[in-house]
């Protein structure tokens, strides 16, 4: 058990780094009160989100003004001074809002914890419990996003499928998802609009909801009863990293959405992934985050009736308008709060030790151990940023790496430049005043540039298009020239001067020391992994 002033005195006095902040799963005060896991500035925001848990705290500790203010920007009463984190819209507004604060507001909605506000305001019930005991069901616009209780699955066809499960809209038929309490047939209908594929809506598995005569508990046909809360997940390509961080980034927002119990942002939950192949995945450690139980798959539940007391249909990784993947972002803007909340909710709950900046400008070099999009004339490139003293570099092959030792590094990085690929999602974990350098966006130009204007790190790219000199045309497995399927050769000096570029953005953030060295002749450091 720790003691109350050795845990808060420093969280909500001193507010020191999150990366300071390094306790078990949850924090023992006394008695049943427990806190959660989380960075200082997210555990400020949380109490105020449950007062009855802030007021059996100390007063001197919570009643700071700018403690009692801080919100994360979905709740009703926050204020743009309170909130978690203001996007930043220099750019130019003109064509998608006619005012500078409507150009705020719309990226904040779009991308942000506004969105986070929007489902919160959409939750309407679609099936409503009468007495305790009975279900219940309730649901965001299109069924993106849902939450029950006391909802039964039936799981015994899936023992007798052939094929293997994955991305299919068929895994239920009509009376396999039972209820007790009163259906509005009419609502669920009306929200079926987006069911145009399986990761887009929970409609596909919905439309099958019927209702039961008796409660669900005491009707005898559980054959398994899951008393833990589940999470029941429809994931994207669990190889490729940006895919599949659109299904953890869309878990994390869906706590936000569910968050109407203290234990929100607890880890005894248990996963269920909505599928019957394995569940494997380079980028698995990251489910250590939400939960201490094993993974589930559909595997693990065919051939049962399984009754759950709480389960959460959480937001998609492909939804119309979504999150992360087809977000569309309004221009000139940057700095998504929720983005980085996500990313530091990750470096905190999987313990990624921090470095602070020194002075030398920390940079790693993804190199690619694949077919396509090698750099040809790597070996140049990194000896010409060897020979400045002002560098610190390193170049890495994160597929020989585990995911958390690849989170150190990109943690402690101040430039990350990588070819265009799923590994530039890495971008996420990067210092706020990092740039990450997409070496040649291989004719894809929106991607990354995108998820570092939400994450709210600096982004550059190759521009000079006579100074990239392909191997040949590039040849697509499907037929017809492709910049993504070839290698490439990059000019030296338009290499080290987009580099130099990127180093006084680095060093301009208020948060990069700005001290002189005290010997200007160290030798650089370069490492290979």
């Amino acid at each position: 058990m720790l003691p109350i002033l050795l845990i808060l005195t420093g969280i909500l006095l001193s507010l020191f780094p999150s990366q300071a902040h390094r306790p078990e799963d949850a924090k023992h005060l006394g008695g049943e009160l427990t806190l959660p896991n989380l960075p200082s500035e997210h555990l400020i925001r949380y109490l105020n989100t449950f007062p009855k848990l802030k007021q059996q705290l100390p007063s001197n500790l919570t009643g700071k003004a700018t403690i009692s203010s801080a919100c994360w920007g979905h709740e009703r009463d926050c204020t743009s001074d309170g909130r978690f984190q203001t996007p930043q819209c220099p750019g130019d507004h003109t064509g998608w809002a006619r005012s500078k604060e409507a150009q705020v507001k719309t990226f904040y909605q779009q991308a942000d914890f506004g969105y986070i506000q929007e489902q919160l305001s959409e939750l309407a019930p679609q099936c409503v419990p009468t007495y305790l005991g009975d279900s219940s069901l309730e649901c965001t616009h299109y069924l993106r996003f849902c939450r029950g209780r006391h909802l039964l699955f039936d799981f015994r066809d899936l023992a007798q499928r052939e094929e293997r499960i994955r991305y299919h809209m068929d895994v239920l038929k009509p009376g396999q998802l039972l209820a007790h309490c009163e259906l509005n047939r009419t609502r669920l209908t009306g929200e079926m609009d987006h069911i145009g594929s399986a990761l887009q809506s929970w409609g596909p598995e919905l439309r099958n909801l019927d209702v039961l005569p008796h409660q669900i508990l005491e009707s005898g046909l559980c054959d398994l009863v899951v008393n833990t809360p589940t999470f029941i997940m429809k994931i994207d390509a669990t190889y490729n990293m940006y895919h599949h961080f659109c299904d953890f980034f869309n878990l994390y927002a869906s706590l936000f959405v569910n968050q109407s119990h203290p234990a929100a942002f607890n880890t005894d939950v248990q996963i269920l992934i909505w599928e019957t192949y394995p569940y494997d995945s380079p980028f698995k450690d990251t489910f250590k985050a939400f939960s201490q139980r094993p993974v589930w798959t559909l595997s693990d539940v065919e051939g049962k009736r399984v009754c759950f007391k709480n389960v959460v249909l959480p937001l998609l990784p492909r939804m119309i308008f979504g999150l992360f993947y087809n977000t569309p972002i309004i221009q000139g803007c940057s700095n998504s709060g929720l983005f980085r909340a996500f990313s530091e909710f990750i470096l905190h709950r999987l313990q990624i030790p921090y470095q602070p900046p020194q002075r030398k400008v920390r940079i790693t070099y993804l190199s690619r151990r694949t077919k396509y999009r090698q750099v040809l004339n790597e070996e140049e490139l990194l000896g010409r940023l060897e020979d400045n003293e002002d560098y610190s570099v390193q170049r890495v092959s994160y597929e020989r790496l585990s995911f958390t030792d690849q989170l150190s590094i990109t943690r402690n990085t101040d430039i990350l430049i990588g070819m265009h690929g799923a590994g530039l999602t890495h971008l996420l974990f990067l210092p706020n005043w990092a740039c990450i350098f997409e070496l040649y966006n291989c004719e894809d130009p929106n991607c990354y540039k995108d998820l570092a204007r939400l994450r709210g790190v600096r982004y550059r790219t190759w521009e000079q298009r006579d100074l990239v000199h392909p191997q040949d045309e590039g040849h697509h497995p499907e037929g017809g020239a492709h910049a993504k399927f070839t290698n490439y050769s990059f000019d030296v000096d338009e290499f080290v001067h987009l580099v130099a570029e990127a180093a006084k953005e680095v060093r301009s953030h208020n948060e990069f020391p700005q001290e002189k060295p005290q010997n200007p002749s160290i030798t650089p450091q370069h490492n290979e992994l």
